[in-house]
């Protein structure tokens, strides 16, 4: 039997104990001590529980020495029987968890103190409020009540104190003891931190099921569609209010939204559109200032509103964009004069597209929306003639046929 070249031997047991020692390593780097910390921030919602029970179980995957869950909360949305559930899992998770309220000005009320109860470990850290809705306390209280186990100014200094709890049957080891000459003993962290949080799309949602978000999304793209209705603009507004109504539908189907306050906030655009389209502020104008602003205070049931700053700049800016801003703006896209155009009628111009009914016409060497009878339409590039004016839409006719000779295409 023929030996191998002694280098080749070499070669092949340096490879023999790469593989060997590859395995090695990432098994150590799995087993490197860690903690993993997750946020939940904001209304709890159906979004935060499935990041939640997500994030338990990739930390009892992952072995994780515990979970820690940051929370800033001042209530919550997602269904009763979803929080029930994830209540249950951390209270019966295979790694310990605990919760810090935190930073300091925190909270934790109503379903975010629930988790708070339902954790191992939960810590405050200064000028925090904790506790069922309608009685949370200063963290100081929630100490002398047992309603927090400790006090600790921020979220390393948590991860620090939890070195030598026991939660069930598992003491926590996530710092050592450092003693230097001449000082006083300290504690310093001995496992890795990790950070997760929501992803892009779970964050967008999460931001749209907002009381002030999903309210300020609704109005601006009702605002928008309305722009691009009037300004025969290339569509980007009227996709971009899109956009936002979407999301707004899902903070509002998400959120405790009354339906009849919805319905205010239609007739406060339809009524303004209407006013737009006549050039000149009048009875619906009010009636659409009137609905916006009973339709804004009344949007939410449970306590829940849109914040006194976003409030006041929707019904003020709304008001103010549909009385004096979009007919300036009308005027200044179209050149449309406010004084004398009555002596546009009888002019001839040409169709910029389709006008059937509605449509844009070129007169005057300006751009003007126009509508004509739906026995005349007229096709792009045909010659027109202006018949009347209403507000700032051109009543026009085909400048030769009218009604008599239309024909059929």
């Amino acid at each position: 039997m023929r030996r191998l070249p002694t280098p080749l031997l070499a070669s092949f047991a340096a490879l023999v104990a790469l593989i060997a020692v590859v395995p090695a390593v990432a098994s150590a780097q799995e087993r490197t001590p860690h903690v993993d910390v997750i946020e939940v921030i904001g209304l709890v919602d159906t979004v935060q529980v499935d990041f939640v029970s997500d994030a338990l179980r990739d930390a009892e995957k992952g072995g994780a020495e515990a979970l820690v869950i940051q929370v800033n909360s001042g209530g919550g949305i997602a269904d009763r029987s979803d929080l029930d559930v994830l209540l249950f899992r951390i209270a019966h998770a295979e790694v310990p968890v605990a919760v810090w309220v935190g930073p300091s000005g925190g909270r934790a009320i109503g379903p975010a103190f629930e988790l708070v109860e339902a954790a191992g470990v939960a810590g405050t850290a200064a000028r925090t409020r904790i506790g069922p809705t309608g009685r949370a306390v200063p963290a100081e209280q929630a100490l002398e009540q047992g309603l927090a186990d400790l006090n600790a100014p921020t979220l390393g200094d948590f991860v620090v104190e939890l070195d030598g709890r026991k939660v069930g049957t598992t003491t926590l080891d996530t710092a050592e003891i450092i003693r230097t000459p001449g000082e006083d003993p300290r504690r310093r962290p001995t496992v890795e931190v990790r950070f997760a949080k929501l992803g892009l799309v779970a964050r967008l949602l999460h931001s749209a099921a907002s009381p002030s978000v999903a309210y300020l999304l609704f109005a601006a793209g009702l605002a928008l569609i309305i722009l691009e209705l009037y300004t025969a603009g290339i569509g980007m507004a009227a996709a971009t209010g899109a956009v936002c109504i979407v999301l707004a539908s899902y903070g509002l189907v998400a959120l405790p939204t009354r339906p009849y306050a919805v319905g205010l906030l239609l007739l406060a655009f339809l009524g303004y559109a209407v006013d737009v389209q006549s050039g000149a502020p009048r009875a619906w104008t009010a009636i659409g200032t009137v609905a916006l602003a009973v339709g804004s205070v009344r949007l939410y049931e449970d306590g829940l509103s849109p914040s006194p700053i976003v409030l006041v700049t929707v019904v003020a800016g709304t008001a103010l964009l549909m009385v004096a801003g979009l007919p300036a703006m009308l005027r200044s896209r179209f050149s449309t004069p406010t004084i004398g155009r009555e002596s546009m009628v009888g002019e001839v111009g040409a169709a910029v597209g389709p006008v059937d009914p509605d449509g844009t016409v070129q007169v005057r060497g300006a751009t003007w929306r126009a509508r004509t009878n739906r026995a005349t339409p007229i096709d792009a590039g045909d010659s027109v003639r202006v018949i009347g004016i209403d507000g700032l839409l051109l009543e026009v006719e085909p400048e030769e046929g009218a009604a008599k000779d239309y024909r059929r295409h």
